[in-house]
């Protein structure tokens, strides 16, 4: 593999061909024109191509010398912005927060953590990657993001889990289905009823399967969704019952459009917690977030 350019030469040559004069060149870079000469000769040698050509005391471009303008504007302007976000995160009392969460902790828990994490720390850049516990394991493995909102993976050493509340799982049916008009379910009929729940690759659809393989009731008609919100809506229509925690559907549940039921005599519990990378220590910022999503868990559970 061939050495990278000098970001000094390429500079020269950029200011050369947009000044189209060494002089002039020379006296906004702070160089002499032998300097300037110098770096342009470099690049000539170092890409094998006539980059321009001298006109009286002009310069004008060879094709080599443009193409190798478009590509050296892009690079600099590249190095310009990495700088330019260094030179942020280098601000006194500014950090980043890099955080990743399933989409119904995006939607019911995380924006007022956020919220009051923002009051304890405004200049934080916090980016924020909605995607279920599988799918960010993989962006902690890759350091693509620092903290993790989700539920508790098998353990792994590459990983440490701090819990921070507990839910559990429910029916949920529409008031018109018969277990809603009778105020109870029928361990029968269980097995055989249309289910709607969220994704398969998820932590609760595991736990959901396992769950009622236990009990020696394992479900036998199951409609897969990726969102928690469009499961929700089916069930409103009566096309089938959801399992899922009853603060996913509190405004629901509230209104009446929903009604839940108890899954049986034991219940399916669901451990909720950050995620960090087991080799890593936490920042008081993040130290702060997991103990604001604490705060958020109690008035859930």
């Amino acid at each position: 593999m061939k050495a990278p350019f000098d970001s000094r030469q390429l500079r020269a040559f950029v200011t050369l061909a947009k000044r189209g004069s060494f002089t002039t060149a020379a006296a906004e870079l702070f160089l002499s024109q032998s300097a300037v000469s110098h770096s342009i000769k470099a690049l000539e040698e170092e890409t094998g191509c006539l980059l321009l050509h001298r006109v009286g005391k002009r310069i004008a471009l060879t094709p080599a010398g443009e193409q190798l303008l478009y590509h050296a504007e892009k690079i600099l302007r590249d190095m310009e912005r990495a700088r330019e976000a260094l030179t942020q995160l280098s601000k006194w009392g500014q950090s980043r927060l890099r955080l990743a969460a399933s989409a119904t902790a995006c939607q019911h828990i995380i924006p007022e953590v956020l919220r009051q994490f923002r009051e304890k720390y405004p200049e934080h850049l916090i980016s924020i990657e909605p995607g279920d516990t599988p799918e960010v394991l993989d962006l902690l493995r890759e350091n693509r993001i620092d903290l993790a909102f989700g539920l508790q993976p098998r353990p792994d050493e590459h990983f440490k889990f701090e819990a921070v509340f507990t839910d559990h799982l429910c029916f949920v049916v529409a008031p018109t289905h018969p277990w809603a008009q009778r105020g109870q379910v029928t361990r029968e009929e269980i097995p055989h009823e249309k289910y709607i729940l969220y994704s398969k690759t998820s932590i609760t659809f595991r736990m959901v399967e396992e769950y009622f393989r236990a009990e020696k009731m394992p479900l036998q008609t199951v409609l897969e969704m990726g969102s928690m919100e469009a499961a929700k809506e089916l069930v409103k229509l009566g096309l089938g019952i959801s399992i899922m925690a009853p603060w996913v559907a509190r405004k629901e549940l509230k209104e009446g459009t929903l009604l839940a039921l108890a899954l049986g005599k034991r219940k399916l519990r669901r451990t909720w917690g950050v995620l960090q990378r087991a080799n890593r220590r936490l920042s008081l910022a993040e130290e702060t977030f997991v103990g604001l999503c604490r705060a958020a868990g109690q008035k859930i559970s």
